[in-house]
């Protein structure tokens, strides 16, 4: 049986709208707190209807010269004009993009992961050095 691994798309996010966007510093200093911006469409924008949206993404980051992968946040999106009168007809839509705030105390990556309820997952990283 195939593990998720093999489910897993990439390819460039300035051609491909379902590729997560991972905005940050490229150098931090230990221990201090920086912002991080993840988000879809940045180039090519991505629908954000009931029927075609991002559920989720998911934000890890690996320890250079780790083997573990550690959680930093998990965003769900769960407002895509869904309706009783019918979709797209509803009163409320969340953007699929999320800031957070992240401190590290090693040079390593972050991993973004997101699911489009269509077309599945798709993956990014951003190597981030420490000083």
């Amino acid at each position: 049986m195939p593990g998720i691994s093999e489910h897993i798309k990439t390819a460039d996010w300035r051609s491909e709208k379902h590729v997560p966007v991972i905005e940050c510093p490229d150098t931090v200093k230990a221990g201090e707190f920086f912002d991080v911006k993840v988000s879809l469409g940045k180039e090519v924008a991505h629908p954000n209807t009931t029927e075609h949206h991002i559920s989720y993404i998911t934000l890890y980051f690996i320890p250079e010269g780790g083997q573990f992968v550690h959680q930093v946040g998990h965003f769900e999106f769960s407002a895509h004009g869904e309706h009783t009168t019918g979709p797209n007809q509803g009163p409320v839509y969340t953007f699929h993009g999320v800031t957070t705030s992240v401190s590290l105390k090693q040079t390593g990556a972050l991993l973004a992961v997101a699911l489009c309820n269509i077309h599945g997952l798709w993956e990014s990283s951003k190597i981030v050095t420490v000083e």
